[in-house]
């Protein structure tokens, strides 16, 4: 199968048929194979579940080895919010592209993402037809709080972690998400973490682990 977006894929570690899956989306400048190093740690733990790890569609306009679900060499809200929405429906039909290959439902899909990578995958998850397992989201933020506001269709869990000497991303996004998401009457999880930079530290990880084994699993 060859999906719409250029895939790392890190097959089940049991070798049985994947009854789970988590898609892990990328940071700016990133690509699918970068961030496939959270499936290498995750797997054994995981054994049925099938990684899937994206490229988004562009390049990357200040990385042009890396890629990018939205151009931010700009700060205009209007212009990141028109690129965000195209990259959203291309996330779209990337899932139902895995729904239909791999015959695993939406809700036995955990969405994961770090920085950009996380800011796509809160508005993807919120506003998809059908409820994932779970979110989990790195060092991202809510895009565009009135926007998301008018189109949430679904619920999942979500967890959100961040460290607290981000300078890419401000850690305050984090209060400002659970803010937005416990008035929202979300299952929200939040970790803010101690000494950490724009990054995804060992502890961040293996919190992350924890939460989507026990959803996914459960």
């Amino acid at each position: 199968m060859k999906f719409s977006l250029n895939t790392t894929i890190i097959d089940p570690i049991s070798g049985n048929k994947p009854t789970s899956a988590i898609i892990l989306l990328h940071g700016y400048g990133g690509d699918g194979k970068n961030i496939s190093t959270l499936a290498l740690n995750w797997r054994r733990f995981l054994p049925d579940t099938i990684f899937l790890c994206p490229n988004a569609p562009e390049k990357c306009s200040i990385n042009l080895t890396g890629y990018q679900w939205f151009d931010l060499s700009t700060e205009d809200e209007k212009f990141i919010n028109k690129q965000s929405l195209i990259a959203e429906k291309k996330i779209d039909n990337y899932v139902l592209e895995i729904n239909n290959y791999y015959k695993i439902k939406t809700s036995n899909i955990c969405l994961s993402g770090f920085s950009q990578g996380c800011m796509m995958s809160i508005n993807v998850g919120l506003k998809f037809k059908e409820k994932f397992n779970c979110i989990v989201g790195f060092s991202g933020k809510i895009l565009n709080k009135k926007n998301l506001l008018k189109k949430i269709i679904s619920k999942p869990k979500i967890f959100l972690l961040h460290g607290d000497m981000d300078t890419i991303v401000s850690p305050m996004h984090l209060l400002e998400s659970k803010e937005f998401f416990m008035k929202m009457d979300y299952n929200i999880k939040t970790k803010l973490l101690n000494n950490c930079e724009h990054s995804i530290s060992i502890e961040a990880s293996s919190l992350a682990l924890e939460f989507i084994k026990k959803n996914l699993y459960s």
